[in-house]
């Protein structure tokens, strides 16, 4: 039995496989309109027969994107194009997944490959905002403290972003909550410096997060998962652990998150990480050991015998691949091939003639 291929069922959804199409930015957008190129890029993944095809992180408010070409979600006006690709995602047998985001202090950037440096406000930046009046790094733009009033505001944005999903059709929902971003922003002792009811202890810092938990759980259908991606480690001395990730997912849980996506790092410059095969791996296993909930497992995951050992020995629930589906669009029919997968696979009648 290769168990890379057993389905996953959380409430009401399955997914035909453990196989997950990690959300990636296209930096494709504009005026955060989703593309043709989305379309096609996230479309020939579900094709490909993974179970959960995500769209990248979408932002909320429009300064809430990491670059001007980021997608998103802050108006009615997104709905179109994302439902046409929840659409065509449904009808290909992957459950169409949605990531909501918000940059924080690391808005406001040129894409990657035009430099992935912070923009002056002649080029189209803006203003950031964060927990504390802290740059990312040297050379960043220093962001606005946001005051209780305006988290509440972001907070509503999260809840409206929810309800534009539900509309558009997508059946799984994530709020990005890693990789510096302005909920893990909060969470981290690194970027948070307040001294509210939002700054100090751990149940402090990890506030924000619950209550954006908390208003968009009631606007998701019950039936339907959602998840949270933590950095469960900032790598830095003095910075968010595993042991916090394994707590907080515990509060998660009991708020009414499903799986807990185990990602890492992007806090802090200073990160020493460990980047190898499956680096992250031990901290999915040890959030779903710790606090008794589903995890995704995501990060220099390649091989079909490396996934399958993941989900075979209980690391992870679900395992979650980036540039390897930006490598090879069907990387699930090489991998039941890899493994003798004997059941039936999801091929398109217009490409049996390769098998």
């Amino acid at each position: 039995m290769a168990h890379l291929f057993e389905p996953l069922t959380l409430r009401g959804v399955t997914l035909r496989n453990r196989i997950g199409v990690s959300p990636m930015c296209q930096y494709s957008s504009e005026d955060g309109m989703a593309t043709d190129w989305h379309l096609v890029h996230l479309g020939s993944r579900a094709v490909g027969g993974a179970g959960l095809v995500s769209v990248e992180a979408t932002a909320v408010e429009a300064t809430g994107r990491i670059s001007p070409q980021d997608m998103g979600i802050w108006s009615d006006r997104h709905m179109e194009p994302l439902a046409r690709i929840a659409k065509f995602v449904a009808a290909h047998g992957a459950v169409p997944g949605i990531q909501l985001a918000h940059a924080g202090r690391k808005g406001s950037k040129s894409r990657p490959w035009d430099g992935d440096r912070s923009l002056t406000d002649a080029e189209g930046g803006w203003d950031v905002v964060a927990p504390s009046a802290l740059a990312f790094a040297e050379g960043w733009r220093v962001p606005h403290e946001l005051t209780v009033q305006e988290i509440g505001g972001i907070r509503e944005s999260f809840r409206l972003a929810a309800v534009r999903a539900r509309e558009a059709g997508f059946l799984w929902l994530e709020i990005h909550a890693a990789h510096g971003y302005l909920l893990h922003s909060f969470y981290s002792p690194l970027s948070n410096h307040r001294t509210d009811e939002y700054g100090g202890s751990l149940e402090n810092r990890i506030r924000f997060l619950l209550e954006t938990v908390r208003a968009v759980r009631p606007e998701w259908p019950k039936h339907q998962p959602l998840s949270v991606r933590l950095s469960c480690t900032d790598w830095v001395e003095g910075g968010w652990t595993l042991e916090d990730s394994i707590q907080s997912a515990k509060a998660l849980k009991a708020e009414g998150v499903d799986l807990i996506d185990c990602s890492s790092g992007g806090g802090s410059p200073l990160a020493r990480i460990p980047v190898g095969a499956s680096y992250q791996v031990p901290l999915s296993e040890g959030v779903r050991n710790g606090a008794g909930i589903p995890t995704a497992a995501v990060g220099m995951i390649t091989e079909a015998m490396q996934a399958d050992d993941i989900v075979r020995n209980g690391r992870a629930d679900l395992v979650l691949l980036a540039r390897e589906f930006l490598r090879d669009p069907y990387w699930p029919f090489r991998a039941a091939k890899t493994l003798h997968f004997r059941g039936e696979m999801p091929v398109p009648p217009q490409y049996l003639r390769a098998l």
